[in-house]
């Protein structure tokens, strides 16, 4: 509740916050609750699934009991693995309990060949409930969700239930304009599914702390892996200071140890030297609490060095930020015999001068540098899948988040979407590797416009990403380019870039169109003008109900778009909202777009016990008004 800095974790420096990377918000900004159970009660359970690639595949399922004294009652504990209601396996055995404070109770779901496995792909999830029984009669329960799946990381890469799996994936912030990290369920659920649906990942890092319980639940049912961490950013403190990280490491196991989706615990603190002593405490009591997953730490150069006689983790992570001698993306070879990871890649770091982290990827900022950014995360990603030793890429980063150090406004500027979570060009690359399945997508690299950063548009080699088999590009109607994807350049990705000449004279503001191709049929068209002139506000909610508990919420995206809805860089002026409802506004109001890159969002938040229509109207100082209704509700419509 302290908002002060202080010396213990997640904070931590010689010279204070300037010295680490993100600012760590204040106060109460999750749920608090406060319970009343019995005198005897269930403390915590540990659903842990065993062998679940074999027929004989089991849960044993940890109870920890808790009483205030001897009970000389008939006490019984029963466990019940249920799916869309229907107890798919049941244990139960009786409880004696002869003094007071906590024990553990083990039993055993068995039976269960016929359950689906959890897969990023198919996330099937199953319910537990444990109930504590007295003299027959239920005294207390405890309900939790749990999936079965076997995720190994191994010399020859990763493995999801079986089968190689190539990591690909973000680090993510938890940290949000306005609030810090006051969002409701619905809104972190929206960021896990801009994670897994929009970019495209399989996985993403909790950089550098345990993260919210209903960021963790959407990753469970959205099939988004997770890397969950303990608290810190490259230092380590005294001994206090170290005590307080074990404890750390504790509760972060112990309250998400039943979420499917995390496959690995970080039990060092993100890029910290060598503490021999320390880490091995640390990975031998996430061992005592959870045997059933790999422990590693984001490992860095100085940190390496040593790493054969320091290092005693189960996966090498490695945030690797170094420059072939080209200046693009370089990617080391893994660690000889140990299963390697990429924790971290791309980030901040200045691969033209191939040293420094002070690159700065500013929505409003040098187009052809966010060009840039997208071609380097996917020169990660494709060299470090030609070595089936790599698990894969974890790149660094999904959104920018506030920081002190080398920030803009402070806000640090290192995500493929910028702070309010809209894509930057950089996340072109992310947005075109999708499924097989997946519907056509058309995503430029760049903003068709010929202003004062591009007066001639995107110039040579401009890069376009798209998951189709060919692109045909079209200026004013007329045909001007056939591409195809730049598999030689990058062969290992699910769908690589596209590049051409698009050096043009704008004065007469061309219009610019992309045909996508797949076994040639035309299966998607987008278009692009230039004519500022025709330009439109374009205001949308990420959700249209709402529910009255007052801390429910929804983004409202507004920007500034050319007359096909194509984002616009140069979108300038003021927006100013007015709301009509029951509920209120957060953010800037009014909001300059002059320094956004055109683009900005608020927030809509419900208050308690209140119901009916929202309006909210959104006026433009040039572009006139755009206006969005909200329903909130007594009830959800739909819970998910």
């Amino acid at each position: 509740m302290d908002s002060r800095w202080l010396n213990v974790p997640p904070d931590g420096a010689p010279i204070g916050p300037r010295r680490v990377d993100y600012l760590e918000v204040g106060g109460i900004y999750r749920d608090v609750r406060l319970r009343g159970v019995p005198p005897i009660f269930i403390a915590g359970v540990f659903a842990k699934p065993v062998q679940v690639l074999d027929a004989a595949r089991r849960v044993d399922v940890i109870c920890t009991l808790d009483a205030a004294g001897a009970v000389e009652r008939d006490l019984r504990l029963r466990v019940e693995l249920r799916r869309d209601g229907q107890v798919v396996s049941r244990a139960e055995q009786p409880v004696a309990v002869h003094q007071p404070g906590p024990i553990q109770i083990k039993l055993v779901l068995s039976d269960l060949g016929n359950l689906a496995l959890w897969h990023v792909d198919s996330p099937n999830l199953y319910e537990l409930t444990t109930t504590l029984l007295s003299n027959g009669r239920p005294i207390h329960d405890h309900q939790t969700r749990i999936g079965l799946r076997d995720a190994r990381f191994e010399l020859s890469g990763f493995l999801l239930n079986g089968r190689r799996l190539q990591i690909f994936g973000l680090n993510r912030h938890e940290i949000f304009p306005y609030v810090g990290g006051a969002m409701p369920p619905r809104v972190l659920r929206r960021y896990a599914q801009i994670l897994k649906r929009q970019f495209n990942c399989n996985m993403v890092r909790c950089s550098h702390y345990p993260q919210s319980e209903a960021f963790l639940d959407a990753c469970d049912e959205l099939g988004l892996m997770v890397w969950e961490e303990v608290p810190g950013w490259g230092y380590l403190g005294d001994d206090a200071w170290k005590e307080l990280l074990v404890r750390d490491v504790r509760d972060m196991i112990t309250r998400d140890r039943n979420h499917p989706s995390i496959i690995i615990w970080g039990t060092r603190v993100n890029e910290s030297a060598n503490d021999v002593p320390l880490y091995r405490r640390t990975k031998e009591l996430a061992r005592s609490l959870d045997d059933s997953r790999p422990t590693a730490g984001s490992m860095t150069p100085s940190s390496r060095r040593n790493w054969k006689q320091d290092w005693h983790e189960d996966v090498f992570a490695f945030d690797d930020y170094h420059a072939d001698r080209d200046g693009s993306v370089g990617i080391a070879g893994p660690t000889p015999g140990v299963p390697y990871l990429i924790s971290e890649a791309v980030g901040q770091f200045d691969y033209a001068r191939r040293k420094s982290l002070d690159i700065t990827y500013r929505r409003a900022g040098d187009p052809a540098l966010l060009q840039q950014q997208a071609l380097r995360h996917a020169q990660a990603h494709s060299r470090a899948a030609a070595n089936p030793r790599i698990c894969g890429v974890i790149a660094w980063c999904a959104f920018d988040y506030a920081s002190l150090i080398h920030s803009h406004n402070n806000v640090k500027c290192p995500g493929v979407a910028e702070v309010f979570r809209i894509p930057k060009p950089g996340a072109a690359f992310y947005l075109a590797q999708t499924p097989p399945d997946a519907p056509p997508m058309i995503a430029p690299a760049f903003f068709w416009e010929f202003g004062p950063q591009t007066p001639r548009g995107p110039g040579n080699n401009a890069a376009i990403f798209s998951n189709c088999d060919r692109i045909e590009i079209f200026i004013d109607g007329r045909k001007h380019a056939t591409a195809r994807p730049d598999t030689a350049g990058y062969p290992h990705l699910p769908h690589a870039p596209f590049f051409e000449d698009l050096d043009l004279d704008g004065i007469h503001h061309p219009e610019l169109r992309i045909d996508g191709f797949r076994r040639d049929q035309r299966v998607l068209s987008r278009s692009f003008s230039s004519d500022p002139t025709r330009d439109q506000l374009s205001l949308e909610a990420d959700d249209t109900d709402l529910i009255a508990d007052g801390s429910d919420a929804t983004r409202l995206v507004f920007k500034v778009v050319d007359r096909f809805g194509a984002d616009r860089l140069s979108g300038a002026g003021e927006v100013r909202f007015h709301l009509d409802g029951p509920a209120d506004l957060i953010g800037g109001n009014p909001f300059s777009l002059t320094d956004s890159g055109g683009v900005g969002a608020i927030w809509i938040r419900t208050q308690a016990g209140r119901t009916g229509a929202v309006a909210v109207t959104a006026t433009h100082s040039d572009l006139g008004a755009r206006r969005v209704i909200i329903q909130v509700r007594s009830k959800a419509v739909n819970p998910k």
